[in-house]
């Protein structure tokens, strides 16, 4: 009876030594990770809201926040912090690719291949952020890249079909993103058991204020990468600042692109609560 109770597990629990996607120095990796996206996040929100008021020419974009960065007294130091945490980042979404996420539906192969795609995604990231800390140049802007992206698909037979579509994937992905964000999807994968419920109430209002907006950018930036494949035009490709500046020539501009970019700086604080309260 003994043996038989120890070789039984709940329901959906894996044993110890094939989890280490929720192992302790993991576990450091992710929530350091989800601080350095939530800085990022929260400067491109602020470049954003100075645009939208008409006090600066920076980029919205990760190119801009890094070069707000170095031009802050301590802006080595947080830069290398940034390394840091994009590369734990990184390496938290590999290891839930290999070993599954927490949460009932981690070990599907879906979500595996999608945290497979964040770490491919962050590691880029890392790499543009590593070479600016180095001193060999800053990244291009998202415009620069989203462009010569487009122009390179162009080249190849099938290009314009292939841009079009990924324009519509992104489309799906930040409105399924917003949709997400609107029901409250992320308490899922929050542990807010220790909190009280004022402070849960105003992360679950930052999570959906901060999801939408960052939705609603993505959606933008799909719509321009469509519109470039329709028209055969790659300059018609945008990245997020554009995205983000085209919002501020819209009926209502410059409150849409204030609201848009004070979501994005809420983004920024509740990826900073997931470091704190998110299940690793």
């Amino acid at each position: 009876m003994v043996a038989r109770s120890a070789r039984r597990r709940p329901a959906g629990v894996r044993p110890a030594g094939r989890r280490p996607a929720h192992g302790g120095a993991m576990s450091v990796l992710a929530r350091t990770g989800l601080a350095a996206r939530g800085m990022m996040y929260g400067l491109i929100g602020i470049i954003a809201v100075q645009i939208a008021l008409g006090s600066t020419h920076r980029q919205a974009d990760r190119s801009g926040a890094l070069r707000l960065v170095a031009a802050t007294p301590f802006g080595s130091v947080i830069l290398w912090l940034l390394v840091i945490g994009f590369a734990g980042l990184t390496l938290w979404r590999l290891s839930e690719a290999a070993w599954g996420a927490a949460g009932a539906d981690g070990h599907k192969t879906s979500r595996r291949f999608v945290n497979l795609c964040k770490a491919v995604i962050y590691g880029a990231i890392t790499w543009g952020i590593l070479k600016f800390a180095l001193g060999l140049g800053a990244p291009a802007s998202s415009n620069k890249q989203s462009r010569d992206l487009t122009a390179t698909a162009f080249k190849y037979p099938g290009g314009r079909y292939a841009v079009a579509a990924a324009g519509i994937i992104i489309i799906g992905a930040g409105l399924y993103l917003a949709y997400q964000a609107y029901g409250a999807r992320f308490l899922r994968d929050m542990n807010m058991g220790s909190a009280s419920v004022r402070t849960s109430k105003v992360v679950t209002w930052l999570g959906r204020a901060g999801g939408i907006a960052r939705g609603a950018v993505f959606v933008t930036v799909g719509i321009f990468l469509v519109v470039a494949a329709v028209d055969a035009k790659p300059g018609q490709a945008k990245g997020i600042d554009s995205a983000l500046v085209t919002l501020d020539h819209a009926p209502l501009g410059p409150w849409l692109l204030g609201a848009v970019a004070v979501g994005l700086v809420l983004f920024g604080v509740f990826s900073c609560c997931e470091a704190r309260w998110r299940r690793v």
